[in-house]
């Protein structure tokens, strides 16, 4: 490994020994090398140790931190990308899976697009055994070079996981970190898109894994989920109200603190209050698993393909 890969990958994790083998084989095998893998371990209890320690011997472009008290999600994502060094940086689930290409193609597109802040690709949802459940397309526009039409598209459009796409780490340590508050991942990413257009490669390489241990399904409630981002979150300081009023602050503490000209924070504003005033909608705010799909016949590419192995490792 070089001592300034292009890319890191931060993948956080707690107690994920079901599928974390194979994620890592998945990003271990990509057709792009240059990255480094900083895998934080938020004091598991279960094998996670393990399999992280054997894959970091054989590979020297993961380096191991485990955490000595479990801190939450939330902060445990933050702390991982302070421990990253590339250019570019991507969140890693620790149960998802990726096409082998992922990766260099969501580099080309930021090497070829210089305004373009984030490249992800099209996805589908897996269960836990890897089979495709449900293929979708990404209908968000993020590419506008107009960044209240961004915006505007974000609040109102369902879908997509950028979260997860490769980002410029420059623009990103710009952004306020991740919180803990309700949907506060949406609030995120909103505050990505006021900084540039993202580029999402028309290709199926993401798999998001959707199974009964999912922190979203093992946490229903908007307070378990809250809680689960950062244990600060549990007591009585921190009522369901208050979650939901942060995750509206969020937004418009994004807009504010954004590279805005004045005309376009304005026009977020607007955007925002029409947001506001249209939750009782039907399906407004849906996850991305909750969409309807597209034809499943339009997939281009087989789970099957996308865990690539072993041959691909350095060591």
């Amino acid at each position: 490994m070089t001592a300034h890969p292009r890319l890191s990958i931060g993948l956080p994790v707690y107690n994920g020994e079901e599928y974390l083998a194979e994620s890592l084989d998945a990003l271990l095998g990509q057709t792009f090398e240059d990255f480094e893998l900083v895998i934080s371990d938020n004091a598991s209890t279960d094998g996670t140790e393990d399999i992280c320690r054997k894959y970091a011997a054989q590979d020297s472009r993961i380096r191991y931190v485990r955490l000595r008290r479990n801190i939450g999600a939330a902060p445990n994502h933050n702390y991982v990308f302070t421990e990253c060094r590339g250019e570019l940086f991507k969140w890693a689930s620790h149960d998802d899976l990726y096409a082998r290409d992922l990766l260099r193609r969501c580099v080309e597109a930021l090497d070829e697009r210089p305004d373009v802040v984030l490249a992800h690709s099209d996805q589908a949802v897996i269960d836990g055994e890897g089979q495709v459940k449900v293929p979708y397309e990404y209908g968000l526009a993020t590419a506008s070079p107009h960044a209240p039409e961004r915006f505007r598209s974000f609040l109102f459009e369902p879908g997509g996981d950028d979260f997860y796409g490769v980002m410029r780490a420059d623009m990103l340590r710009r952004v306020k970190p991740h919180d803990s508050y309700h949907h506060a991942d949406r609030t995120f990413v909103a505050e990505i898109v006021l900084h540039g257009p993202f580029h999402q490669v028309p290709e199926l390489l993401y798999f998001r894994r959707d199974h009964p241990t999912r922190a979203e399904r093992a946490n229903p409630s908007k307070r378990s989920r809250c809680v689960n981002l950062d244990p600060r979150r549990a007591g009585a300081l921190h009522p369901t109200p208050r979650l939901l009023a942060e995750y509206v602050w969020g937004f418009a503490s994004a807009i504010q603190r954004a590279p805005l000209s004045a005309a376009d924070r304005r026009a977020c504003y607007r955007h925002l209050a029409a947001w506001m005033t249209s939750r009782a909608r039907p399906g407004a705010g849906e996850r991305v698993e909750d969409r309807a799909p597209v034809d499943p016949a339009r997939l281009t590419v087989s789970v099957d393909d996308v865990v690539a192995g072993r041959e691909g490792r350095r060591t």
